[in-house]
Formats: structure tokens, C-alpha cells, sequence
């Protein structure tokens, strides 16, 4: 290389210096003289185009047998370049690592809660089996159940019932009295429970219960029974379990709310009651798209509502290979299969005086 770093006139002049000392002055035009120069110029000018065409170094002291390709100097610089850092903090990593400071997602767990007024019979009762079976092919985690009459309703009676169509481990809470009273089934711990007053009602109240579901809030669920008869009573009852919610559930945990509303539409004015503080945007519906929840399936009697805290954890509810984006109104005379909601028989749903359709919804909750 250091031939490269002199004059090409200082190349000749040292040329002419050592021709001058190895033996007698020759002329400068002389033909030997000529010959010579001739001959050194071109070997300087091809050593320069091979310089020039990328021709190994001949000072580096690499051997051409090395075995070494010309990739292999990429590959080595390629640990420290500036493009191998991440733009988002430098710290690289594996393609399936995602990009550095990415936040891992938060675990959740998913539980299923349904309202359920799915008596037959003569005596508004459960001992049919037909409500049982029902809530055994739709296997809910949490269930508002009114009506909630099971053989004598001594405790035995009602672990009995629940044990053979929800299985092993659930607690509930019964109102102490009353025809038809309302009451929460709760695979999780139900860590207090109670009645608040429905003045206009002589035969039920709003039952409660304080669940500790998986994750830092608790989840209150209350079972309510509102009155047939008019429209501006459900309105007043509303306005009553309002002010007790207010009165008694943190706002920082979650709340749900449903069960036999009796109303006749979806956008009945009773409702607007629930303003601020429950949801309504995620309204079940059947395979059919059907909403409504009467007997003949015309009107929404039943409802499940989350608080405005619980609603953005609502997730499809999955029943076998089928998802239902807003949840289910079940109604065994529609559904297919049947083969998923075992042991569920085709005319459940169509039970003598079975008055109501089961509505079901599924929320995924964080659990960090």
C-alpha cells in the first residue's frame, strides 16, 4: 500500500535515483532506459486497477486460501451495527420476543352468569327438572335464580338440587321467605349476601350477594323479580334497588344486576332508571337473533345488565364450537346441538307454565 501514498512523479524520480547508483550514467533516452520504464509504469498502472476492481489488499497479509467469503465480514459486523438495535430502546431480541418494552397482557378468567326464572309446573318450582336440566347444559358459574322453590326449600333440599345440576362446591343465598322468593348460586365464596326491600312487592325482594371472584374486586349480584302489572311500578322499584346500590355497593367493585323484569319492551321507560350506573349494550339474543324472552318468545322479560365497570369485560360466550357475541337467550326448542348443552332435553324450554327463557352472558376478568 505504500506506493499508493507517493506522487507518481516522486515514483519516477526514485526510479531514475536508484538507476543512477547501480552502475554508469545511461542516458534518460536510451532504449534500454525507455524499455525499462515502459515496463515498470505498467505494472504500476495494473496494480492500481486491481485496486481498483476489488482485488484483495496485497498488504493485509490474508492468505487467498484462508477460506474466508466475502459475506463473512457482514455477518460479523452485522452484531455491532446501528441497525441491529431496536428502535424502541436498543435491547433487540428474538423475532417471537415482540418489540422491547412491549407490556405482557394481563391474565383474566372468564365466568358465565345467567338469569334464570325457569320454574314448571303447578307450584312455581324447580322440581320438574326442566329449569335443572337447563342449568346443567349451560354449566354458569354464577346464577340469579328467582322463584326459587326446591321441593320442602330446607337446605338439604337446595344443596341437593344444586349439586346434581351444577356440581360440587357452589354456595347460595335464599331469601329467608316469601312465595316466590329471589336467590344467587356462586361457584366463587359468597363472602355476604342479604334482601334489600321492595316495598311495592309482597311476596319477593331484591336478594344480594357479595361474590369474591378471581381477582382484586368483588363482584355484587343482585336477583330481581319486578311486577307484572304496570309500567310506572317497575319504574318506582327500579328507583328503590337504585338507591340501595348507591347506599351499599363500593364503587370500585363490580355489579350485576338481572333477572324477570317483566317489561315489555327493550326500551321500556322503567328502565332509564338504570341511567349512569348499568349498561345495556350488549343485549342477548338466540341463534334466530331473537332477544325477547316470554313463553312465546314476543317479549324481553329478562335481562342481564353489568355496571359500567363490569361492561368492558364482557366477552362472547362460547358454548362447544359456537361464540355469541352479545351472550344467549337460551330456548331448548331452537337451539342446536342439543349435544352441546347436555342433558338438556328439546322441550325444556316449552315446559308446562316454564314462563321464561335462561339469558346468559360471560365476562373475562383481569386476574394479575
Amino acid at each position: 500500500m505504500h506506493l499508493l501514498n507517493q506522487p507518481l512523479s516522486s515514483l519516477a524520480d526514485a526510479e531514475r535515483g536508484q538507476a543512477q547508483t547501480r552502475g554508469p550514467k545511461i542516458q534518460p533516452h536510451s532504449w534500454p532506459w525507455a524499455a525499462i520504464r515502459t515496463a515498470r509504469w505498467l505494472a504500476l498502472v495494473a496494480t492500481l486497477l486491481l485496486l481498483m476492481t476489488g482485488c484483495p489488499d496485497v498488504d493485509s497479509g490474508a492468505a487467498d486460501d484462508t477460506g474466508e467469503t466475502a459475506d463473512s465480514a457482514i455477518v460479523a459486523d452485522s452484531s455491532t451495527a446501528p441497525d441491529s438495535a431496536s428502535e424502541d430502546g436498543g435491547l433487540g431480541g428474538s423475532d417471537d420476543a415482540g418489540p422491547a418494552g412491549d407490556v405482557p397482557p394481563v391474565p383474566t378468567t372468564t365466568i358465565r352468569i345467567v338469569a334464570a326464572n325457569l320454574t314448571s309446573g303447578t307450584q312455581q318450582s324447580y322440581d320438574g327438572g326442566h329449569g335443572g336440566r337447563i342449568l346443567a347444559g349451560l354449566k354458569p358459574d354464577i346464577v340469579l335464580i328467582q322463584e326459587f322453590n326446591i321441593g320442602n326449600d330446607s337446605s338439604m333440599a337446595i344443596n341437593g338440587f344444586i349439586e346434581a345440576n351444577l356440581g360440587d362446591g357452589f354456595e347460595y343465598y335464599r331469601e329467608p321467605s316469601g312465595q316466590i322468593p329471589n336467590g344467587i348460586i356462586s361457584r366463587f365464596p359468597i363472602v355476604d349476601s342479604g334482601r334489600w326491600d321492595d316495598s311495592l312487592s309482597n311476596n319477593r325482594e331484591f336478594a344480594w350477594a357479595r361474590i369474591d371472584v378471581p381477582g382484586p374486586k368483588d363482584l355484587w349480584a343482585v336477583s330481581l323479580h319486578l311486577l307484572t302489572s304496570k309500567a310506572s311500578k317497575r319504574t318506582l322499584e327500579i328507583k328503590e334497588l337504585v338507591a340501595h346500590i348507591k347506599a351499599e355497593v363500593p364503587d370500585g367493585d363490580f355489579l350485576v344486576v338481572g333477572g324477570d323484569l317483566n317489561t315489555n319492551s327493550v326500551n321500556e321507560g322503567s328502565l332509564s332508571g338504570f341511567n349512569g350506573l348499568l349498561s345495556r349494550t350488549n343485549r342477548p339474543t338466540d341463534q334466530q337473533g331473537n332477544g325477547n324472552t316470554n313463553a312465546k318468545r314476543s317479549k324481553p322479560y329478562d335481562r342481564l345488565f353489568a355496571d359500567l365497570d363490569l361492561e368492558p369485560h364482557h366477552v362472547p360466550l362460547k358454548i362447544g364450537k359456537q361464540a355469541f357475541p352479545a351472550g344467549l337467550v337460551f330456548d331448548s326448542r331452537v337451539f342446536t346441538p342439543l349435544s352441546d348443552v347436555k342433558p338438556v332435553h328439546k322441550d325444556d324450554s316449552g315446559a308446562k307454565n316454564m314462563q321464561h327463557m335462561a339469558v346468559m352472558r360471560a365476562f373475562a376478568l383481569p386476574t394479575p
